[in-house]
């Protein structure tokens, strides 16, 4: 329940931060509109009383800053920040309905799991720069029987995605976060690599978690059915999990439950 306010609390004040920047670009669009419009106003009004070329220069001048394609491109750009924040509210309404109605069973279907870490993914890669590389490959063959069954723990793959992206190089050239699910033979696996960042992260009060938790976890629920290793290489960690889910419907069938 502590993740699950957490992760909602985080998400709520980067949605809000997301409108405050969009409503800000938007109401300095508007000011802006509305100062040139005065100004040309007035400009027009000199011109037609005193017939000055100098004015007609300027006037000229305030209409090539006006020009409508100018104005559609700032215009664009304020939608393009627009849909964007749309794009998040869309994905931010499916990681609640998972943390809300999902995520209280205690199982939840790999699919299930593997959908919310995608939105969860789409709504931190706000933040990123364009040019950041996020690779996120999907390695799944949804045709298996046991991809759509109750059998994983829900949150699974939350604190893998959370810290690459607040421990990977988001300012290198060769910076990346790198995700692949992986979906085959009854077998659920999750890589993420990112490259290390110098800068110690910010701390905070509450967080999720964390991997040593997890592991814990894992080892409650999953027993010997599962491995998870990380590693550092060449400034690279790298964590994978993987988790038999075909055994562990065994183990759970043989123990009647």
């Amino acid at each position: 329940m502590g993740t699950q306010v957490s992760l909602s609390s985080w998400l709520v004040y980067a949605l809000a931060a997301l409108l405050l920047i969009a409503i800000t670009a938007i109401v300095f669009l508007i000011i802006l509109l509305n100062k040139s419009t005065k100004r040309k106003q007035l400009l027009e009004s000199e011109y037609q009383e005193m017939g000055n070329k100098l004015n007609q220069m300027q006037l000229d001048n305030l209409d090539s800053r006006l020009n409508p394609h100018l104005f559609k491109n700032i215009l664009n750009s304020v939608q393009s920040h627009a849909y964007q924040t749309y794009f998040a509210l869309d994905k931010l309404a499916n990681v609640l309905d998972y943390i809300l109605y999902d995520s209280r069973k205690k199982f939840v279907t790999p699919k299930q799991e593997v959908e919310f870490a995608l939105n969860l993914i789409e709504i931190n890669k706000i933040k990123l720069s364009p040019l950041f590389q996020l690779k996120v490959k999907m390695k799944v063959n949804e045709n298996e029987p046991l991809y759509h069954q109750h059998l994983l723990a829900p949150f699974i793959s939350t604190d893998l995605i959370e810290n690459a992206f607040k421990h990977a190089d988001l300012q290198s050239q060769d910076a990346f976060i790198s995700i692949v699910f992986e979906f085959n033979d009854n077998t659920f696996k999750l890589t993420v690599a990112n490259k290390i960042s110098e800068k110690a992260p910010i701390k905070k009060e509450k967080g999720g978690f964390g991997t040593e938790a997890l592991e814990q976890r894992l080892k409650i629920i999953y027993n010997d059915h599962f491995t998870f290793d990380r590693f550092t290489e060449d400034n690279v960690y790298i964590a994978h999990l993987k988790i038999d889910l075909l055994e562990y419907k065994a183990k759970v069938l043989a123990a009647g439950r």
